[in-house]
């Protein structure tokens, strides 16, 4: 096979062949096929598209092109999910130790934070000590020992997909939903499991804009995992405002450890979090259907057992063993904190969660450039959500920064993301919005 010929033949509208996408993907993972041939590829997959059957095949080739890992050696289910990133969404902080609560095990292979939306394992960074980034036998062992793990990517897996995202990210192709499906996907059945769930966001925080644009990723998305042999559902969220009531790494760990331990729990996020542990606990058979499995998410909570999942993760990870005890001891405090007041009285009718993400990366909070260093510390807690009172007495949020002139920056762009006005302009929009299944 010539790569130009596979190239011709998808921009002239026809369908790639399993064999075909296997062979261009080899070339992928093996650097026979060149980074021009690659970006042709990858625009005309913009403009043509693929069925179903080239995005299966697409994503199974590139699971292939690395390591795929066993968990024939545990007889729990093994599940995960995806989120396609927001703000304040540590949902996975709960979610995991939640769900090894309930049985499960929960081999969570996750990312750093993107553009305006928090990362997982920027937020565990935080924790001292913790190893989001342990050997493979060391990874295993803790999912096997404790029921979950939440790391970075280790070892191998999908390298083929790590170099065309490189390309596309650089040619405008990002965007397209058939080779988003295919990168999210290959990676999830690389990690070997047996169910899955997907956060698929819309709104002003989320990479989707609009329900539409969401809804069709996440049909896409669902067809393809099955299609690939993964049981997997996906939950249509709405981010048109921060999940939690905190954005930052360290601050948010802080509202995880609140929740885990009952103490403090945003409804929204609690919400999200119990819906997606309830699909879940029904995919790896846990549960009879999700609605038990959510029944069974809220013991977890509820009764500590989640919180104890947590605490022996970190633990078995390097973390400190009294972090849940004493949080306060390990993460990090800003040098500054002062409360952000609105410009005037009301009631929050809308939020641009995009604009208070680039306001925690402003701080420091995020990355401008991949080599940037985080600060821990920085963020906003206590922040106001759509149809909350806002006034003297009330206000936007806590800024926490590293000097005075940083948060009045910040607290700049905070009142700029709010919209204040009257009750009667509240949208009621429910947290989780639709559920797509096969």
């Amino acid at each position: 096979m010539l790569p130009q010929e596979l190239i011709r033949k998808k921009r002239d509208g026809g369908s790639l062949s399993s064999e075909e996408i296997a062979f261009f993907v080899k070339g992928l993972a093996d650097g026979s096929v060149t980074e021009g041939q690659v970006s042709a590829l990858a625009m005309a997959v913009f403009f043509k598209g693929l069925t179903i059957d080239e995005r299966v095949a697409l994503t199974l080739a590139m699971r292939d092109s690395g390591d795929v890992l066993d968990w024939s050696d545990i007889e729990a289910p093994v599940l995960d999910k995806h989120s396609t990133g927001g703000v304040g969404d540590n949902v996975s902080l709960m979610l995991a130790p939640a769900l090894a609560a309930c049985g499960a095990a929960v081999p969570m292979i996750s990312g750093r934070g993107l553009g305006h939306t928090g990362g997982t394992l920027d937020k565990f960074d935080s924790i001292p000590g913790y190893k989001t980034q342990p050997d493979n036998p060391l990874f295993k062992k803790v999912v096997k020992e404790v029921g979950c793990a939440v790391i970075g990517q280790t070892g191998n897996l999908a390298p083929a997909d790590k170099r065309f995202y490189g390309i596309r990210d650089v040619t405008a192709t990002v965007e397209s939903i058939d080779l988003i499906t295919a990168s999210i996907l290959s990676k999830k059945l690389a990690a070997g499991l047996q169910g899955l769930v997907l956060d698929v966001k819309w709104g002003s925080g989320a990479f989707m804009a609009t329900l539409e644009e969401a809804r069709a990723l996440a049909e896409s998305l669902v067809l393809v995992a099955n299609g690939a042999g993964l049981k997997t559902t996906a939950l249509l969220t709405d981010m048109n405002e921060p999940l939690a009531s905190a954005a930052g790494n360290a601050i948010e760990m802080q509202n995880a450890v609140d929740f885990l331990k009952g103490t403090a729990i945003d409804n929204r996020l609690w919400d999200v979090t119990v819906a997606q542990g309830g699909e879940l606990l029904a995919s790896g058979g846990l549960a009879p259907d999700a609605e038990a499995g959510c029944d069974m998410m809220r013991t977890a909570f509820e009764s500590g057992k989640a919180a104890e999942k947590f605490a022996e993760m970190v633990s078995a990870l390097g973390g400190p063993a009294d972090f849940m005890e004493k949080p306060e001891l390990y993460l990090a405090k800003a040098n500054f904190e002062a409360p952000v007041y609105p410009f005037e009285d009301g009631v929050v009718t809308e939020i641009d969660a995009r604009g208070v993400g680039v306001a925690v990366v402003a701080l420091g909070g995020g990355r401008k450039a991949a080599a940037d260093v985080i600060d821990p510390s920085v963020g906003f807690t206590s922040l106001a959500g759509v149809g909350n009172s806002v006034d003297a007495d009330s206000p936007l949020a806590i800024v926490h920064a590293r000097n005075e002139e940083e948060a009045e920056a910040a607290a700049i762009a905070l009142r700029a993301a709010y919209t204040v006005g009257s009750a009667k302009d509240v949208m009621d929009r429910p947290s989780v919005v639709e559920r797509i299944a096969p």
